[in-house]
């Protein structure tokens, strides 16, 4: 059991720690609420979930662990940066998370995590050049050739949730601020509270994202449409993907990413925008659901 694989997940609701064997078997899965606004205790419920963790399955501290987190370190100052966990923004978490756990530290973008357990023995297993997106709260990008995680020179290799909605219509062209700072992010158009306040702006209607799909489904043409205009602006992201770096695969995970409905609905409206017709890029479900990215995370901790 000594070489079993720690990762964690650190979103901005959630701390997830797994443990796996080196056959990717999950021998154990907990998460802690993530303290709001604090980073102190954010590392303190990193450490508890740890201890207790190891205890619970008997195991010594980890040589290393990896961690997935909503944003990325800045490769000259090793400071967090870009993470919509904005209380994570400009602090020394490596430094820090080694100093408290006494242990070597990994940590990568969550969506380069997820997509790195889907091109390991999920969704995309053995296929070259993989995209991987997070429909969540946010958008998040990440992208893995041959099994390893290609994060570019600055550290934004995938970071497409903030690149400008492509082919913008009439009614999309006011500008939409980001947290990040810049205008009409992809973030803003196709996260699950941007299906929400699309629906909500056309309609009146406040509901969920999970409320708009039954209505869709029970036949209401207004929540069919939100549906459909969510779909074309996923369509015209993705498509730059296409064209740009021509991935064998995209995987989609996140909340968004259960809707059945927008497997075969994208792979057709892409069509639309991308160069050439027709494509051979696959439009795949994360196999591993929302433990794709905790699992990625533990396989950073490979020495």
């Amino acid at each position: 059991m000594t070489d079993t694989l720690v990762g964690f997940d650190v979103g901005g609701t959630k701390i997830e720690i797994a443990i796996l064997t080196p056959q990717s078997e999950v021998l154990l899965r907990e998460r802690l609420p993530t303290p709001q606004g604090d980073y102190q205790g954010t590392l303190l419920a990193i450490a508890h979930l740890l201890e207790t963790s190891l205890k619970q399955l008997n195991l010594p501290r980890p040589r290393a662990i990896g961690f997935g987190i909503p944003g990325c370190l800045d490769p000259r100052t090793q400071l967090v940066r870009g993470a919509n966990s904005q209380v994570l923004n400009g602090k020394a978490l490596k430094e820090d998370l080694e100093q408290l756990l006494q242990t070597k530290v990994f940590i990568e973008n969550d969506a380069n995590c997820l997509t790195l357990s889907e091109s390991v023995d999920g969704a995309a297993q053995d296929m070259p050049l993989v995209f991987g997106v997070i429909l969540g709260t946010g958008c998040g990008g990440g992208l893995v050739f041959h099994q390893k995680i290609w994060s570019g020179a600055n550290h934004l290799a995938g970071e497409w949730g903030h690149t400008p909605l492509p082919h913008a219509g009439l009614k999309e062209q006011h500008n939409k601020t980001c947290w990040c700072g810049k205008v009409n992010c992809m973030e803003l158009w196709i996260s699950g509270p941007a299906f929400e306040e699309e629906h909500q702006g056309a309609c009146g209607q406040d509901m969920s994202p999970p409320s708009i799909l039954q209505a869709m489904r029970q036949g209401d043409l207004r929540a069919q449409h939100s549906f459909d205009l969510y779909v074309d602006r996923l369509a015209r992201g993705l498509s730059q993907i296409v064209n740009t770096l021509d991935p064998s695969c995209i995987v989609l995970g996140g909340g968004m990413s259960n809707v059945t409905e927008i497997y075969a609905a994208l792979s057709a409206q892409i069509l639309n925008y991308s160069f050439t017709t027709p494509i051979r890029t696959q439009i795949l479900q994360a196999q591993h659901g929302d433990s794709s990215g905790v699992r990625g995370a533990a396989w950073l901790s490979r020495l």
